[in-house]
């Protein structure tokens, strides 16, 4: 579906054509903010612990799969964001919101299928990355190594703390969860979530 994404956005972009400087604004933007975007997911979402309210349950099909992925790090339908989800996170974020934001503000189609462009390039990087992180291969290039294991810590070592998946730490190191690890405790519940069962 991403790779579908991915083929489909650049063909667009290229069909529309008009490359200017402008369609490098939101490409830029987003690269700066990406960091930030995958924390605060990953934090609020993903780390989602359910609530009760009344007779109700609050928990959401994502984070219940984000605890199942916590507790079996190697299973590889693990890793990826699940099928179910997948048309979601590419409709919303990824194509619905860029052509919403360039009709309301009249930026051109071209800009915002650069913006779509670099948006699928970044979740085919995230799913990559993710899935090589829990995968035997071993890094090699000093920032793969670190990003490797600022994600292992979050999974086996404390699972309040290097919430960064792509990145080495960016978005950790400014909001406060990138603590030397020699200094955190082992946390009992980093393959059981909340201390709940992992369905």
């Amino acid at each position: 579906m991403i790779l579908t994404l991915v083929v489909g956005a650049v063909a667009a972009r290229v069909a529309v054509g008009g490359f200017a400087l402008r369609d490098l604004w939101a490409p830029l933007a987003l690269l700066l903010l990406f960091p930030f975007v995958e924390w605060v997911i990953h934090v609020f979402i993903l780390h989602w612990r359910p609530r009760d309210v009344g007779r109700l349950r609050l928990d959401t099909l994502v984070a219940r799969d984000h605890r199942r992925h916590h507790a079996d790090p190697r299973d590889v339908d693990l890793v990826f964001i699940p099928t179910r989800t997948l048309p979601w996170v590419i409709a919303i974020p990824i194509v619905a919101a860029p052509l919403g934001v360039a009709a309301a503000v009249g930026a051109p189609v071209s800009v915002a299928l650069s913006f779509i462009v670099v948006e699928a390039l970044i979740l085919m990087g995230y799913e990559w990355t993710h899935y090589l992180v829990h995968t035997d291969y071993k890094p090699r290039s000093r920032f793969y190594k670190a990003v490797w294991r600022n994600h292992r810590l979050h999974h086996f070592k404390n699972e309040h703390y290097w919430f960064s998946v792509t990145t080495s730490g960016t978005s950790d190191r400014v909001l406060g969860t990138y603590p030397d690890s020699g200094a955190v405790e082992t946390s009992r519940t980093a393959k059981n979530l909340h201390g709940l069962r992992s369905g």
